[in-house]
């Protein structure tokens, strides 16, 4: 099945470009319940290759431990849905990346893998940049595609934010 990106996400994707090229800045992303979908809307804005290094899809823990250097016992104690996986994710991505900001996405997209703690729809976010380290935690209705292309337009958003 064929999808188009979102109109507003690809705008996003623009804005976040004209910001990153302002500051001098390169963008990674590392992406687990996403998988890939944030680089895909960067990517798909031409020129993106002056400002988007690379992007990580971890989507296993073992790509997050491996790709990202996400310790094993973080992931074991928190989850790999969790706030201080999501922040090594982020941390990881500008450490393995010729890249000055990066995103982090780690959530629970569903139908199925939810719990009490952690219901279908929770995404946990990172932010990481020069002396910058932020993580937000959002909660997601609809279904699958739905939590995804919210997690998608939070990250941009978030981006955008960070370096206008």
């Amino acid at each position: 099945m064929t999808r188009t990106i979102d109109d507003s996400l690809l705008a996003l994707a623009d804005r976040l470009g004209h910001a990153a090229l302002a500051r001098g800045a390169m963008i990674a992303t590392a992406e687990s319940c996403t998988g890939g979908l944030i680089a895909g809307a960067i990517t798909a804005i031409a020129g993106s290759s002056a400002w988007f290094e690379r992007g990580f899809v971890t989507y296993s823990n073992l790509a997050k431990e491996q790709q990202l250097g996400v310790a094993p016992s973080t992931i074991a104690r928190y989850g790999a849905v969790s706030e201080e996986t999501a922040r090594a994710m982020a941390e990881g991505a500008v450490r393995g990346a010729r890249a000055q900001w990066a995103v982090a996405v780690t959530g629970i997209a569903g139908p199925d893998g939810g719990s009490p703690d952690k219901p279908v729809g929770t995404v946990w976010f990172a932010w990481a940049g020069p002396h910058h380290l932020q993580t937000l935690r959002r909660q997601f209705e609809g279904d699958r595609t739905a939590v995804r292309e919210a997690s998608v337009r939070v990250a941009l958003e978030g981006l955008v934010d960070r370096l206008a």
